[in-house]
C-alpha cells in the first residue's frame, strides 16, 4: 500500500496520520500504563526507582518511550526531507534524522523491550500499533528493512496476548496488512534498486504478523479465514497466483510462512468443517507442488506439507479434501519411500524426517474409509479441479 507522502501530521486523510497520533500519546501518558490508570507512587515504586538511580537499571517503561521519540522525529525529519519542508530548520532536521542502521538498532532494542507482555500492553496503550502498521506501510520514504522491522515488532507483540491482538481486530488489521502485501510486488523497475522485493522480505514478515495476530484467538482466526484478502495473502504466497498472473515464484521463506500459517488456521482446536472448506484450494495446492521432489527440492518444505496433510485426515474435518488425491498420494509416496529406502550415510539421515511423514499420511490414507468422507464432501467439491500431482 503506497501512500502519496504529503502533508503533514494531522488530520484524518494525512498518510502520516499514525505519526501524530504516537506523538500525541507519548506527550500524554509515562510509557509504563495507560494514561487513564495513572497513580501516586507507591512505596513499592519509590523503593524501585531509588533502586535505578543507585544501580543504574533502566526503566525499560521509559526506554521505549525515549525510542518512540527518537524514532517519530527521525521519520518526521525523513518525510519533510522527501518532501522538501526542510526550510530554515534544515541543520536541526539533519541532526533529527537517524541513519537507517541507528534506526534499526533501536526497532531491535524496542522489540527486546516488548517481548514482556506488560511493555507490549504499555506499548498498545500508547498508540504503538497504528505506528507500526502506517510506518510498514510507508513505501515512498521508509527504508524496506525499516518497514520489515516494524512487521517483526507487530509480530512479537501480539504472539501469544490476546489483548493486543483484540486491540488489532477493533483496528481492521487484517485488510491493513493485506493491502500492504499486495503493495510489495516486486515490478521490474524496482530489480535492483533499495525496493527490491524480489527477496520478499517485507511480505515474508507482513505474513508473519497476521500469523502472530491470529494464532490462539478463535475470533481472529475466523475472521481471517473468511476475510478473501487474507486468504488471498496466504494463496499468493503459497504461489498459487504465479502462473495465472505471471508473477515469479515466491521466495522460499515466504512459503514456508504461508504454509505455517494454512496449517495453524486448519487443525486449529477451533477449525471447522467449512474452515477447512475455504482453504482447499491451497491444501491441493500444497499436494500437488510441495510433496514432489522433482518440483520442490526443499526438504523442509516437503516434509511440514505431509504434515499438514496427515494432521487434516487425524482431525477428520475436511477429509474428503486430501481423500479425493489417495491414489496420486498413494503413487507418489510408495515410489519417494523406495527411494529414500536406497540411500545410505548421511543422505538416508537427512532423509528420515521424510520417510516418516510418508509413512504416517499413507497410515492415515488407509485409516479413513470411504463412508467418513461422506459429509464433507460437498464442502469441496466446488472448489474446482484436484491438481494432478507432479503435474507442470
Amino acid at each position: 500500500m503506497s501512500s502519496s507522502g504529503a502533508g503533514g501530521d494531522g488530520g484524518g486523510n494525512s498518510p502520516f496520520a499514525w505519526m501524530g497520533l504516537l506523538k500525541w500519546s507519548l506527550a500524554h501518558q509515562d510509557g509504563t500504563r495507560p494514561s487513564s490508570e495513572s497513580k501516586p507512587m507507591s512505596d513499592e515504586d519509590i523503593k524501585f526507582l531509588e533502586a535505578v538511580m543507585k544501580d543504574g537499571i533502566i526503566d525499560e517503561g521509559d526506554r521505549m518511550k525515549t525510542i518512540l521519540s527518537d524514532l517519530t522525529e527521525s521519520l518526521e525529519a525523513m518525510r519533510d526531507n522527501a518532501i522538501g519542508e526542510t526550510g530554515s530548520n534544515a541543520e536541526e532536521q539533519k541532526r533529527k534524522e537517524l541513519s537507517e542502521e541507528e534506526i534499526s538498532d533501536l526497532l531491535l532494542e524496542l522489540r527486546d523491550i516488548v517481548e514482556q507482555i506488560d511493555y507490549a500492553r504499555a506499548f498498545t496503550a500508547m498508540g504503538g500499533l497504528p505506528f507500526l502498521i502506517g510506518c510498514a506501510s510507508e513505501r515512498n520514504i521508509v527504508p524496506r528493512s525499516i518497514r520489515s522491522a516494524c512487521l517483526g515488532i507487530l509480530a512479537t507483540l501480539c504472539q501469544n496476548n490476546p489483548p493486543v491482538q483484540q486491540s488489532l481486530i477493533e483496528m481492521g488489521h487484517i485488510r491493513s496488512i493485506s493491502d500492504l502485501y499486495f503493495g510489495e510486488y516486486p515490478e521490474k523497475s524496482d530489480i535492483g534498486s533499495d525496493d527490491d522485493e524480489s527477496d520478499g522480505m517485507v511480505r515474508t514478515k507482513a505474513v508473519q504478523a497476521l500469523s502472530c495476530s491470529v494464532r490462539g484467538h478463535a475470533a481472529a482466526e475466523d475472521l481471517l479465514s473468511n476475510d478473501d484478502n487474507g486468504r488471498r495473502v496466504i494463496e499468493s504466497g503459497l504461489g498459487m497466483h504465479s502462473d495465472a498472473e505471471t508473477l515469479p515464484s515466491p521466495p522460499l521463506k515466504l512459503r514456508k510462512r504461508c504454509l505455517f500459517l494454512l496449517r495453524a488456521l486448519v487443525t486449529s482446536d477451533t477449525a471447522t468443517e467449512e474452515r477447512v472448506g475455504l482453504f482447499a484450494p491451497c491444501i491441493r495446492h500444497v499436494a500437488g507442488k510441495f510433496l514432489d521432489i522433482a518440483l520442490e527440492p526443499d526438504a523442509e518444505l516437503r516434509e511440514m506439507s505431509l504434515e499438514l496433510l496427515a494432521e487434516v485426515l487425524r482431525r477428520k474435518k475436511g477429509t474428503s479434501i486430501v481423500m479425493n488425491m489417495k491414489g496420486a498420494l498413494g503413487l507418489l509416496g510408495v515410489q519417494r519411500l523406495s527411494v529414500i529406502k536406497e540411500l545410505n550415510g548421511e543422505e538416508r539421515e537427512f532423509a528420515d524426517v521424510e520417510l516418516e511423514n510418508w509413512e504416517g499420511l499413507l497410515v492415515e490414507l488407509a485409516k479413513i474409509r470411504v463412508t467418513d468422507t461422506e459429509e464433507d464432501k460437498d464442502s469441496s467439491s466446488s472448489d474446482g479441479p484436484v491438481l494432478l500431482l507432479g503435474g507442470p
